[in-house]
């Protein structure tokens, strides 16, 4: 009939861009306490992220030769190149920002076709590429801003710092950085100092987690529960990943309290919330079908656990992201619903 259009005659009113939006709104709230805590460095990273990622989108589209506004306005490189930033030391040169950002538009994102096409999460990738490249640089933590007598510096001179390489005058990284409670916790249990010994007498031990590093996980975790009530993410992933890290840490903890940390310590510490909610469920490169949502935020939970406890990294958000990237094409096809009218074989 004349005046019928085809369906969908109802639009949900999203787009990529609105999506994008709400992440980066939902992630204000953890980057004004991961600012509040360890100084404004973040700001700086961010924006040259910011900027790296949007320049290089504009260049490899232009010789891909395909629209370049479209895809700087749909929001896909600002989310990029703010979780990276937020995984970056808050002090490193202005050249560790670039290249992980960088590499990550050009090899997780359009060598393989651009958004939607990339099977790896291009931010962990970006990160796994620095901490394996540059493990001094990205090792470099300051240590939370409430530990009384420690050194710290201002915004002008962590600028000075990130462009020109230079420090304050009788000021060395030795008296800024400390090891993240990640590192200290994995480093003194393998010595065989009690785990509520190194809670008690080390500073940069939190009530649940590292100092500063539960809040930041917990403002993660409320704008985590937002994308969930907007319906921007689904609750399968974080669910299934806080719980099967917290699982695995239970019963180790239950086992040897002395040598394993509780779930409330790992669960509040380092890049957890925000592994959960905003880089796992990145709608690209995690599981599509409702059980192998389930099976795959499951997974990354236990690998995170294995690889800070007994690899070689404390945090590991990354490398059990891109594990499980890998795993998703066979998690899909195997946990795919049955199709109505047909039987299950």
């Amino acid at each position: 009939m004349p005046g019928i259009i085809s369906s969908p005659h109802q639009h949900p009113g999203n787009s990529v861009t609105q999506v994008m939006l709400r992440v980066v709104y939902a992630l204000v709230p953890g980057m004004a306490v991961y600012v509040w805590f360890f100084g404004t460095g973040l700001m700086i990273n961010m924006a040259i992220c910011i900027a790296t990622a949007l320049l290089t989108e504009a260049g490899i589209l232009k010789l891909r030769q395909r629209p370049i506004k479209p895809a700087l306005y749909d929001g896909s490189a600002l989310v990029t190149a703010i979780l990276l930033a937020l995984t970056l030391p808050p002090i490193v040169p202005w050249w560790i920002p670039f290249i992980g950002t960088a590499f990550a538009m050009v090899f997780a994102k359009h060598l393989y076709g651009g958004l939607g096409h990339n099977p790896f999460n291009p931010a962990m990738v970006g990160y796994a590429l620095l901490l394996i490249s540059f493990p001094q640089e990205m090792t470099r933590w300051l240590p939370p801003a409430d530990i009384p007598n420690i050194t710290t510096l201002g915004f002008m001179e962590i600028i000075n710092y990130s462009l020109f390489g230079q420090l304050p005058a009788a000021v060395s990284f030795d008296a800024l950085s400390m090891a993240t409670p990640l590192d200290i916790m994995k480093i003194q249990t393998g010595l065989g100092t009690a785990v509520s010994t190194i809670q008690q007498t080390n500073p940069v031990m939190g009530q649940l987690g590292g100092l500063g590093w539960e809040w930041v996980n917990l403002m993660f975790l409320l704008g985590g529960l937002w994308l969930i009530m907007r319906r921007v993410i689904s609750w399968h992933i974080p669910v299934a990943f806080i719980g099967g890290l917290a699982l695995i840490a239970l019963l180790a903890h239950l086992i040897a309290p002395h040598s394993y940390a509780s779930p409330l310590f790992h669960l509040f510490s380092g890049a957890t919330m925000l592994g959960a909610f905003f880089i796992a469920t990145d709608p690209v490169t995690a599981s599509t079908t409702t059980k192998g949502r389930l099976l795959y935020g499951l997974c990354i939970g236990i690998l995170i656990y294995i690889i800070r406890t007994w690899g070689g990294y404390p945090d590991a958000i990354a490398f059990a992201v891109l594990l499980m990237n890998m795993a998703v094409p066979t998690i899909d096809y195997y946990t795919q619903p049955r199709v109505f009218g047909h039987e299950r074989k």
